[in-house]
């Protein structure tokens, strides 16, 4: 095979039929650094050109792009080319855009190539059909034209794929091809047009800050002042986000990334031909110049330039590896006959930035302000490019995305996504995740683990326990029972659409809940001591929260932080240690977001200090209706307090152990907050004293289950900061008004009196069989009197109902005269709702609060209801 390790420019330059041509894109590029800029973009790829195109779209322009080399001298000017839009909906909201505008573009007279030719989503497995089944599921009526088809369907549209081996596919025919140099080129040049400056040959050095905000960038030319900065340096984003004050994370690091072209190969090879994605081989393929280009998201990938930091010729240093590509080519081979009797092909190695959970990383800096990331774009980025340049102009400009981009933003990292050694490790996995088939909650990563732990994990891993990680943190998902003690440690067992493996163990977990006592550590949630000297620690809670927080010491408030359009900014737990000092407990994804929101809610010259102590605690959750028994085995206090209340007590042999009086189940029990270095102790004297009371560990599948059965309010993981306390399902029986101003207040008296367009529901399913039928997982579409009305945000098995259960938000038809959305309308008689599963539809029954079932006992099972002290916060 021939192996080219610098890529070919393509045979076509971009150019404007009319007026422009290729030295007029060099000539505009070649211009002096400026002493100021109100924006200064890093890089000058297809995003970062997308970026300033968006801001000059806008009126902005008085922009700098600043790239090391040349316009396009990264990864961007080569690739595979392809647009493909069969994803989750807001990677294809953003990918949907991008096509437009490059349409847009090609009306407007230049050249980008852009075929709409569609694509073929290759199964050959039964698995793999039923997971492009449940995108087809959300993916059509939402907006997508996406079909399945046969065998012989499949060879009809594409007479060059052996579909011996194959189960079924998907045509999506709104996918694209398109020349990855004239789109970055052309994006450029427009630019340009509008006004931005283009510098080449200058490396931006580091971003120079004042109080934590952006000022100027230092380059090997000189300083530029600026008011904005978006780092958009592709490779060499996360080292210059380290060359700033204090120091930006961006967790992202290149992996060798391969693709061949095979040259002329038929005549008839034509121009129309579908894009082919075959899954199972790790592998795609489009037609190029009547050959055929393959390119793979192999399993397991090769972290690029081993040696250290990424050079900045980068060309020079990329390695030949043709053991690792044999097995690759010789797939292509198997699913493309017509390539055995070709020549050797010629084999691009292509690295590209790859981000620890294989999304986008987007949005402002969380350490800086005023800047902007925009870059890991996981082996593709020309496909989100044109949608990421606009959302991001947006945040810039309107100081908040417009839309839902809460999966990409680059608060949902820690510093320790950032080590070098981790991010290699982890890629090396990500890659092929993009091609896997990620059964829900039973797919965990292989690489870079027992990062953060818990000082249980080791005595939890010796009694069974399955872990996976949320925020680089151990959890233990499930108790395998069947594990003998000084055997190989257990691992997730291969997934399955149906009935999970895990189903037994956790209804033995659930069952020690409601009859005995379960422990679970959750020592993964993230906490904030939050005080000052004096009483302003009060008025700053009072401001950033919509509960009433100024409560009796001792006190716990459950409360949400909303923005300024009332939706979530966090959900959270507040206990009032003393009169000017709050101890605060978040999900665990909020731990980086949440501490940077708060801070920069902070006046200037304030007292108040912010903490994080998240690692100094390990927390045990006690649950059941033998907690309040046990626990007084071992502490001198009297324990039974009055729930959402909590208090320091001794627990065997420690002190200063936090005791909350509250449960992330719905079951009784409380939350101990023990100061790690007691963490042990205090869990074996639980586990020996619990013996006669039936104690069990118990994991957070379990937790989240009973959590779900009893729609536990603001349940942190269905929400999200556009997702406001109506929307998630509050009745306020008393006024906004009783509580003071706070931020999104306005926002909220607006939805008292106009009402919602969208609300989270519970559903009973009413006729699946879930030792038989495929059972739903979240992202399924929610139709109402068959008209897609929403979409289930998680679901799972209730054990009490003895049924599944889902939750899901619920909106009215586009075309519908009034979309404000009622209790009325939820719980209408005519309403008959359904739930499509991988292409069935299963009927569901809807309440707007837990319904009363029956226990396992025969009795009546109603989980206490939950009191708050304000109805503001449920």
């Amino acid at each position: 095979m021939l192996h080219r390790t610098i890529p070919r420019s393509p045979k076509i330059i971009p150019y404007s039929k009319e007026t422009l041509s290729f030295n007029t894109i060099k000539w505009l590029s070649t211009q002096p650094l400026p002493s100021q800029s109100q924006v200064v973009i890093a890089g000058a790829g297809v995003v970062a050109n997308s970026v300033a195109y968006h801001l000059v779209q806008s009126g902005w322009n008085d922009v700098t792009v600043i790239e090391q080399r040349k316009i396009g001298s990264g990864t961007s000017h080569f690739g595979s080319g392809t647009l493909g839009l069969f994803k989750p909906i807001l990677h294809r909201n953003v990918i949907r855009y991008s096509i437009n505008l490059y349409k847009k573009i090609e009306n407007m007279g230049y050249d980008l190539q852009l075929k709409q030719c569609g694509s073929l989503n290759l199964a050959q497995t039964k698995d793999r059909l039923i997971a492009l089944k449940r995108r087809v599921a959300y993916n059509l009526p939402t907006g997508l034209h996406c079909e399945v088809l046969s065998s012989k369907q499949i060879q009809k549209i594409h007479p060059y794929v052996r579909v011996d081996d194959i189960e079924g596919a998907v045509w999506v025919k709104e996918d694209a091809v398109i020349n990855p140099k004239a789109i970055c080129d052309t994006l450029a040049l427009l630019a340009q047009k509008g006004g931005a400056k283009y510098v080449e040959n200058t490396t931006v050095k580091r971003v120079l800050t004042n109080n934590n905000t952006v000022y100027a960038v230092e380059t090997n030319k000189g300083t530029i002042h600026c008011e904005y900065f978006v780092n958009c340096a592709g490779m060499w984003a996360r080292e210059l986000g380290l060359n700033c004050t204090p120091q930006v994370r961006i967790p992202a690091y290149p992996a060798e990334h391969f693709y061949a072209t095979t040259g002329f190969l038929d005549e008839q090879l034509q121009e129309s031909l579908p894009i082919v994605r075959d899954y199972d081989s790790h592998m795609y393929a489009r037609e190029y110049n009547h050959g055929l280009m393959v390119g793979w998201f192999e399993k397991e990938a090769k972290p690029a330039f081993g040696r250290g930091e990424v050079p900045r010729d980068w060309e020079k240093h990329i390695e030949e590896d043709k053991k690792h590509i044999k097995p690759l080519w010789a797939d292509a081979v198997n699913r493309f006959p017509i390539l055995k009797g070709s020549k050797e092909p010629e084999i691009v190695n292509s690295p590209d930035n790859f981000t620890p959970d294989g999304r986008w990383i987007l949005g402002e800096a969380p350490e800086v302000k005023n800047y902007f990331v925009a870059c890991g774009m996981n082996g593709n980025s020309l496909q989100g490019a044109g949608g990421i340049g606009k959302a991001v102009s947006e945040w810039i400009i309107e100081g908040q995305p417009k839309q839902d981009l809460l999966p990409f933003i680059l608060q949902r990292f820690l510093n320790v996504h950032n080590s070098r050694h981790y991010l290699k490790q982890r890629i090396k996995e990500v890659v092929g995740r993009h091609y896997a088939i990620l059964y829900p909650f039973q797919c965990e990563y292989k690489y870079a683990r027992e990062l953060r732990c818990s000082p249980l994990y080791s005595v939890l891993k010796t009694r069974g326990a399955v872990f996976g990680i949320k925020m680089a943190y151990e959890r233990a998902l499930y108790f395998d029972t069947t594990y003998k003690k000084g055997h190989q440690s257990i691992e997730m067992p291969r997934g399955t659409f149906f009935k999970p493996k895990f189903f037994d163990f956790v209804k033995e977990e659930y069952l020690a809940c409601i009859e005995g006592v379960g422990i679970i550590d959750m020592s993964s949630f993230s906490k904030i001591e939050v005080k000052s000297p004096g009483s302003e620690v009060v008025s700053y809670l009072q401001k950033i929260c919509s509960n009433d927080i100024d409560v009796p010491i001792g006190t716990i408030v459950h409360t949400g932080m909303q923005n300024i359009r009332g939706g979530y900014e966090n959900d959270c737990m507040l206990v009032r240690q003393s009169i000017n000092s709050y101890f605060m407990v978040s999900p665990t994804s909020q731990q980086t977001r949440i501490y940077e929101w708060m801070k920069r809610n902070l006046s200037d010259n304030t007292s108040i200090v912010l903490n994080d102590v998240t690692s100094m605690y390990t927390v045990l959750n006690v649950v059941g209706p033998k907690s309040i028994e046990l626990l007084s085995e071992l502490s001198n206090t009297d324990l039974k307090v009055a729930p959402f209340s909590y208090l320091k007590v001794n627990v065997g042999y420690a002190s200063d152990v936090m005791v909350m009086s509250f449960t992330h189940t719905g079951e009784p029990g409380y939350c101990l907050y023990i100061p790690s270095e007691y963490a042990l102790h205090i869990y074996y004297k639980l586990m020996t004293a619990g013996r006669d009371f039936g104690i069990r560990d118990v994991g957070v599948i379990t937790q989240r289950y009973m959590r779900l059965e009893r729609f536990i309010p603001f349940w942190a993981e269905e929400l999200n900061s556009f997702t406001t306390p109506f929307e998630a399902g509050n009745d306020y029986s008393v006024k906004l008004d009783k509580k003071e101003n706070f931020i999104g207040k306005e926002a909220l008296i607006k939805q008292s009196t106009s009402g919602v367009r969208k609300r989270l529901v519970f559903f009973h399913f009413d006729n699946i069989d879930p030792d038989v039928d495929i059972w739903p997982w979240g992202g399924e579409p929610l139709f109402r009197n068959n008209e897609f009305v929403g979409t289930v945000t998680s679901a799972g098995f209730g054990f009490a109902a003895n049924k599944l259960i889902c939750l899901g938000f619920i909106t009215k038809p586009p075309k519908a005269d009034n979309r404000i959305v009622t209790r009325d309308y939820i719980l209408s008689k005519n309403a008959s709702y359904e739930v499509d599963i991988a292409g069935h539809r299963f009927s569901a029954t809807p309440y707007l609060h837990a319904p009363k079932i029956s226990g396992y006992d025969k009795k009546e099972y109603r989980p206490t209801p939950i009191k708050y002290k304000s109805d503001i916060s449920h």
